[in-house]
């Protein structure tokens, strides 16, 4: 047992600690810069929540810690979908990086505030939706024992774990100082949108209750919208 919490351990330092060298290196290579205010910003300040959340999981659901770890998709279209929103995401912050270095946006500082509270926001909701959902994975698959969750967020919207991560990374352009960002981000949220669509046939062929459920809650990710 101890030697799985260690790896357990090992595996949320290697794999979080990685995603954030990659995201800094990015940043401040495509910046020319290490005096990028903008970006020490934006890691701290997401560095910060995951790793609590990340320890209060360790401590309390390592099973579920674990279903986050797990990242390789089986359905072939996922896949490429996932191939979309990654290749999206990377541009996105590499353009943050270039604009920075270029000085093509000049976003003011209250703005960064503001869309740092959002991102936070953001986090809120996808923190409260995993601990809401224990089905919760990084993957689309039908998961032993699985049952149909419709109460809580997934009350109002059929896919909140979605919700909260566009508005943790549209928010993220304005933090890291740059409007262009938001090209790229379209493509993301293009990227999300299939993936939604096909998370859902699966859920319906293999969920007993999931075709019910999208009856009685009609909106995906935005209330009254979609």
């Amino acid at each position: 047992m101890p030697d799985k919490k260690s790896n357990l351990i090992m595996h949320a330092l290697i794999k979080f600690g990685l995603g954030f060298i990659m995201l800094g290196l990015i940043l401040f290579l495509c910046a020319g810069s290490i005096h990028y205010w903008n970006a020490w910003l934006y890691l701290i300040a997401l560095s910060i929540p995951i790793f609590f959340f990340g320890v209060y999981l360790y401590i309390n659901d390592q099973e579920l810690l674990k279903k986050r770890l797990h990242s390789k998709e089986k359905e072939k279209e996922q896949g490429a979908y996932v191939y979309i929103t990654s290749i999206s995401f990377l541009a996105a912050f590499a353009l943050c990086g270039m604009d920075y270095r270029f000085g093509w946006s000049h976003i003011q500082p209250l703005v960064v505030m503001i869309a740092l509270v959002i991102m936070l926001a953001g986090f809120g909701l996808f923190v409260i939706t995993m601990l809401h959902n224990r089905f919760a994975s990084r993957v689309i698959e039908i998961q032993s024992g699985q049952k149909v969750i419709d109460s809580g967020v997934y009350a109002v919207i059929r896919h909140p774990m979605y919700t909260a991560a566009i508005v943790m990374f549209f928010s993220s352009p304005f933090i890291l100082g740059s409007y262009y960002a938001m090209i790229p981000m379209l493509f993301y949220l293009f990227g999300i949108i299939l993936r939604i669509k096909n998370e859902e046939k699966v859920l319906c062929n293999g969920l007993q209750g999931y075709t019910n459920y999208m009856e009685k809650v009609k909106y995906r990710i935005i209330p009254f919208i979609w």
